[in-house]
């Protein structure tokens, strides 16, 4: 099986799965319990936390673990909006072309009577002076990915906290950097966000681990408010029990990550770029398009097939022993267009026509050449088949 849909999860790395096994067999305890396996769970938990603001760069703030980068995604909004009782009805911007778990939160703001702007992404270029318009005093926060899940478009992000300093400098940047971490070189630093999404089965870590980057200033302001209560774990941000097997094996994938983030990141982007010559200088795919945002990340490409349905062209190359998808896995049971696909600027019709291709350093060129053949198979006998309908 040749597995190209890396941005929808990741197999777990062997490094990750021992600490996994070892922490949940060995370091079970209850990190709240102050007994010896408490304890030890807890130091096991403070030096995670201490590992994966290491890779961020961190200087100051926390990182809130929580149960998917969803999650993460949810406490930076609701946390935000009902913070102060003066955000009420405040206005948030975010990008048109946003993963459900910033959407619908944002929607359901929308029925309570903040301000939703979404900014352009033509092209999957941010629509600059669309956002400088909109970025007046009464934001109270930005909430916008780094790399798009589906297009592989990346923002500038750092730009735009340059501009909300001087424009509405009271207002916090949110950064969901789901599918950016450890395939974008960043930190907090250059980034500029105040909050910062990171999702642990995207980098070869387990299932049900998310984190929230949350900056000194935040926390010292009270900017943030938790969304769920209990024990008050979490310094009171996130309440319920930790998953210390999963944070831990989190951390060693972060670690284990973070040292070879130059090479994963350079072997992935030449997977991107001979698939894209490969499909580009194929007579036989010549009727496929390609979404070219001009500055993209190194792991994902999205193509249009020539009338050809993408769910379709899925279930062709699974048969073919190849893994691909039609966008986010979290909306892939939905039958909505891809409001990512329709905001670069492709029509309904096409969008519905799409596939994502999405890399790991563990693929091979020998992967891609598969890919290229099983395409060009697949597009004549699919067209065959539709010709006779």
């Amino acid at each position: 099986m040749i597995y190209l849909d890396n941005s929808a999860t990741t197999k777990i790395s062997d490094e990750a799965l021992k600490t996994y096994i070892d922490v949940s067999q060995t370091h079970f305890g209850n990190p709240s319990s102050l007994h010896t396996l408490g304890v030890d769970a807890e130091a096991i938990l403070r030096d995670s936390r201490k590992t994966i603001l290491k890779t961020l760069g961190a200087k100051d703030g926390t990182l809130v673990f929580t149960a998917s980068g969803s999650e993460a995604n949810n406490l930076a909004i609701f946390g935000r909006a009902y913070a102060k009782e003066r955000f009420a009805h405040g206005k948030i911007l975010t990008t048109d072309g946003e993963h459900a778990s910033v959407g619908s939160p944002l929607a359901r703001l929308v029925k309570e009577g903040f301000s939703v702007v979404r900014i352009p992404t033509v092209g999957g270029v941010l629509d600059v002076d669309r956002l400088k318009k909109e970025l007046t005093p009464d934001v109270i926060l930005v909430s916008m990915m780094m790399v798009n899940n589906e297009t592989g478009a990346l923002y500038d992000l750092a730009a735009v906290k340059r501009e909300m300093k001087s424009r509405c400098p009271h207002a916090l940047l949110h950064a969901d950097a789901t599918q950016s971490y450890l395939k974008v070189t960043f930190s907090v630093s250059t980034l500029g966000a105040d909050l910062i999404t990171l999702s642990s089965h995207k980098i070869e870590g387990p299932k049900g681990v998310g984190a929230l980057y949350v900056s000194g200033a935040v926390i010292q302001n009270k900017g943030l408010a938790p969304q769920i209560l209990g024990g008050g774990q979490e310094d009171g941000f996130r309440s319920g029990t930790e998953n210390v097997p999963g944070i831990a094996a989190f951390a060693t994938a972060a670690s284990v990550g973070f040292s070879a983030q130059k090479e994963r990141i350079a072997k992935m982007e030449a997977l991107r770029e001979c698939t894209l010559r490969g499909v580009l200088d194929n007579p036989a795919l010549s009727a496929v398009s390609v979404t070219l945002p001009p500055v993209h990340a190194p792991h994902i490409l999205n193509i249009t097939l020539p009338g050809i349905k993408s769910e379709t062209m899925l279930h062709f190359l699974s048969a073919e022993g190849i893994c691909v998808s039609s966008g986010s896995a979290c909306s892939s049971h939905h039958a909505e267009v891809s409001s990512a696909l329709v905001a670069f600027g492709r029509t309904a019709s096409e969008a519905d026509c799409s596939i994502r291709i999405s890399f790991s350093y563990r693929n091979t060129e020998e992967d891609v050449q598969a890919l290229l053949s099983a395409l060009e198979k697949g597009l004549q006998k699919l067209a065959r088949i539709g010709g006779k309908r």
